[in-house]
């Protein structure tokens, strides 16, 4: 008597059946969400179909995750634009730091990407640390051009002023 609580179409190839079911997560071995996979029946029982990481590949299934797989290009997209917009408003854009630095130049502490993310922040441009790529950090006062990584293809720059702090300008 077949198990009805996993039905699921076991096909033969040669002496070896497998299964195929609808991946529901990304399994790094295996593929990408909503991948149709052909598996071993033990590895799909035991593994794939306990902790919800595969669905029996029906035709019903297919349809929703393929809905889903169109909602989620739309969100992208949308996403994308929205990215592509702040990086361009960001290009325009300079910033100003302001550091405590010794007569000849260098900073006493230095300029890292949150200090940057947070100036951005403060003039309205929703830029995270993660976003700002530095080679290093600013240790010397000066303009220095930044480097934005917002996606694989947004990516934009920005200038930063690291000025003399204002306390400091006025013992000089």
């Amino acid at each position: 008597m077949p198990n009805k609580r996993h039905q699921h179409a076991e096909v033969s190839t040669g002496h070896r059946s497998v299964i195929e079911l609808l991946l529901t997560e990304e399994v790094s071995s295996l593929g990408k969400q909503g991948e149709i996979v052909r598996v071993r029946p033990g590895y799909a029982r035991n593994y794939l179909l306990p902790y919800g990481l595969a669905t029996v590949a029906t035709d019903a299934n297919k349809r929703r995750v393929e809905k889903h797989r169109v909602a989620q290009a739309a969100v992208r997209a949308d996403k994308v634009k929205s990215l592509q917009e702040l990086a361009n408003a960001v290009n325009k854009y300079s910033v100003t730091l302001e550091a405590n630095a010794t007569p000849e130049g260098h900073l006493y502490g230095s300029i890292l990407a949150i200090d940057i993310s947070k100036a951005l922040k403060a003039a309205s441009y929703a830029v995270e640390s993660d976003h700002v790529r530095l080679d290093g950090p600013i240790k010397e006062l000066g303009m220095y051009t930044v480097k934005l990584h917002f996606a694989s293809e947004i990516e934009t720059e920005v200038k930063v002023w690291v000025v003399p702090s204002a306390a400091a300008a006025a013992k000089a």
